[in-house]
C-alpha cells in the first residue's frame, strides 16, 4: 500500500501546471518561479443580476435574439463599387467630417481625433496648417458625426472627409450598403492621427491612383465575395481585426486580374500592387465595412439584446443594442496593455479607439484569436492565451457563426451576437485587440494591445432592457 507520504512526494517531483483564476498578480509571481501557469482573467458576476426571458411588453428575448443572429448570420456582404464620400456616404457634405465611435463634440475630442480632423482638413484645402484647421475645427464651421451615423465605419479615428475615395460594401441579402475609405498603412498615418507633408501625399496618391485603379477593376470584373474571403482567412492564420495578411492576399488576387485588364498604365498598375502587398493591414478597411453591413440589418428587433455596434472615439467607449439601435451607452475609453514601437511607452498612448471594434461585434476579430495564434507578436501574449480569449469570448455570444470557423478548434463556428444579459450574468467582459495612437495629435502610431471593454455601458443597457 502506498503512504500518503509517498504519494505526495510523487505528486511533488512532477512538473506543475498551474491555473490561475483572478488576480493577475499571483500568476506573474509564479511565473517568476518557472512554472507553467495559465492565468484565467476572471472575477464575480454583479451581484443582484436576474436572468431575463421576455421583456415587460411580454416580448420573448431568446426569440428576438434568435432572429438577430438570422439575419447576420444570413448576410452576404460584397464589394460593389468605389465612389468619393461626398457622393456615395448619405448625409454627407462638404462641411462634414466623419469620426470612429460615439458622438464627440470637438472640445471632448482625443488627441488623435483632433489630429486626423486637423489633417483631413487641409488635405482637403479649407486650411493652409494644423494650427488653422483647428481654429477652423473648433469656430462650428465643421459638422463632426460618427461614422456610424452614416452606414459608414472608420478604423482608429476613423476620420471621413467629403473628397475621400471609400470602398462601397453591399449586402446581397438584404440590399443595405456600408462604406469605409482605403487604408493608409500603420505608422505616420492620419488614421492614427499624424498629419505632415507625407501623410498628405500619402493620400493624394491613394485619391489619384489606388483609387481609380480600384474602382475601374472592381467595376470590371463581378462583386468580391467578403463573407468569403473573411471565412477563408480565418482558416489562414488571420483574425481579420489586427492581423490581415492573408485576407490582402486574397484581395490581391480576386483584383489582379481586372486590375491587369483596365489599366494601362503599367507603372502605376506595379505601384497599386506593390503598396497593398506592403500594407498588411489593407483588407481591414473591407472586413470593417462588411461587418457592419451583415450588422445593420439586425438592427431594430423589438426585444433583442444583442450588441450592433461597439466603437470608441478616444474619449468614450460606446454600444448600441438591436432592440435600441438609436441609443448610445456611453463608458470612458480604457487604456490598452500592449507593445510598443521603439522610443514610444505607456505614458505615450491615447485609451481605446477606432470602430474596429465592429469586426468583434459580427464575430470575428479579437473573439476568432484562436484562429490567429501570431497575432500574439502584434499585440502581446502567447498563442495560449489567442485560444483561451476566443474560448471565453463563447460564455457572453448567444450563437456560434455558421460561416465563419476555426480550425484550431475542430472548425468551431466563430462566437458571435453578444449579449448584455450573458455578459452581466458571468462577469466577462468582451476582450479586444487594437493599435495605439499617440495621444498627441500629428505623431501617429505607437503600439498595439489588448483590453477589455468597460463594464459601465453594458450595465447601463441593462438596466434600460429591464425596462422594456
Amino acid at each position: 500500500m502506498v503512504s500518503s507520504s509517498d504519494r505526495l512526494s510523487g505528486f511533488l517531483g512532477k512538473p506543475l501546471s498551474i491555473i490561475n483564476v483572478g488576480l493577475a498578480s499571483f500568476a506573474d509571481s509564479l511565473r517568476q518561479q518557472n512554472l507553467h501557469v495559465v492565468d484565467v482573467d476572471w472575477h464575480p458576476p454583479p451581484a443582484g443580476v436576474s436572468r431575463l426571458t421576455h421583456t415587460q411588453a411580454g416580448i420573448s428575448i431568446d426569440d428576438a435574439n434568435t432572429e438577430t443572429l438570422r439575419r447576420i448570420m444570413a448576410g452576404r456582404p460584397l464589394i460593389v463599387g468605389l465612389g468619393i464620400a461626398r457622393d456615395v456616404i448619405p448625409g454627407m457634405t462638404d462641411n462634414t467630417i466623419l469620426h470612429a465611435g460615439p458622438p464627440v463634440e470637438w472640445t471632448r475630442m482625443c488627441g488623435p481625433t483632433r489630429g486626423a480632423v486637423m489633417g483631413a482638413l487641409v488635405y482637403e484645402g479649407l486650411a493652409d496648417t494644423p494650427d488653422q484647421a483647428a481654429q477652423m475645427a473648433a469656430s462650428g464651421e465643421i459638422v463632426f458625426d460618427p461614422c456610424h451615423h452614416h452606414h459608414a465605419v472608420g478604423p482608429m479615428a476613423g476620420v471621413v472627409s467629403p473628397s475621400m475615395p471609400v470602398w462601397i460594401i453591399e449586402n446581397a441579402a438584404f440590399g443595405n450598403r456600408a462604406y469605409c475609405t482605403l487604408n493608409e498603412g500603420l505608422g505616420k498615418v492620419l488614421r492614427y492621427g499624424a498629419y505632415g507633408a507625407e501623410v498628405y501625399e500619402r493620400l493624394r496618391w491613394m485619391a489619384d491612383s489606388l483609387y481609380p485603379t480600384l474602382s475601374d477593376a472592381v467595376a470590371h470584373g463581378d462583386p468580391v465575395d467578403l463573407r468569403g474571403l473573411i471565412a477563408q482567412a480565418l482558416h489562414m492564420g488571420d483574425e481579420c481585426h489586427n492581423r490581415n495578411r492573408a485576407g490582402t492576399s486574397l484581395l490581391l488576387r480576386a483584383l489582379g486580374p481586372s486590375m491587369a485588364r483596365t489599366c494601362d498604365d503599367r507603372e502605376r498598375l506595379a505601384r497599386v500592387i506593390a503598396f497593398i502587398d506592403g500594407n498588411d493591414h489593407f483588407f481591414l478597411n473591407l472586413s470593417m465595412p462588411a461587418a457592419k453591413a451583415m450588422l445593420e440589418p439586425a438592427e431594430g428587433i423589438p426585444g433583442s439584446t444583442i450588441v450592433t455596434v461597439m466603437a470608441r472615439n478616444g474619449t468614450d467607449f460606446g454600444i448600441r443594442l438591436s432592440g435600441d439601435p438609436d441609443r448610445w451607452f456611453v463608458a470612458p475609453a480604457g487604456l490598452v496593455d500592449g507593445l510598443y514601437l521603439p522610443g514610444f511607452t505607456a505614458e505615450d498612448a491615447n485609451p481605446d479607439i477606432g470602430d474596429s471594434t465592429i469586426t468583434e461585434t459580427a464575430g470575428f476579430g479579437g473573439f476568432a484569436m484562436a484562429a490567429a495564434p501570431a497575432i500574439a507578436s502584434f499585440i502581446g501574449g502567447t498563442a495560449q492565451d489567442a485560444i483561451n480569449t476566443t474560448r471565453e469570448m463563447y460564455e457572453i455570444c448567444f450563437a456560434e457563426h455558421e460561416h465563419f470557423t476555426i480550425p484550431a478548434l475542430e472548425f468551431r463556428g466563430t462566437p458571435v451576437g453578444m449579449d448584455v444579459r450573458l455578459i452581466m450574468e458571468t462577469g466577462i467582459l468582451p476582450k479586444l485587440n487594437t493599435g495605439i495612437a499617440h495621444k498627441q495629435p500629428g505623431i501617429g502610431m505607437v503600439g498595439a494591445g489588448v483590453l477589455r471593454a468597460p463594464a459601465a455601458c453594458f450595465a447601463d443597457a441593462f438596466e434600460a432592457v429591464k425596462a422594456w
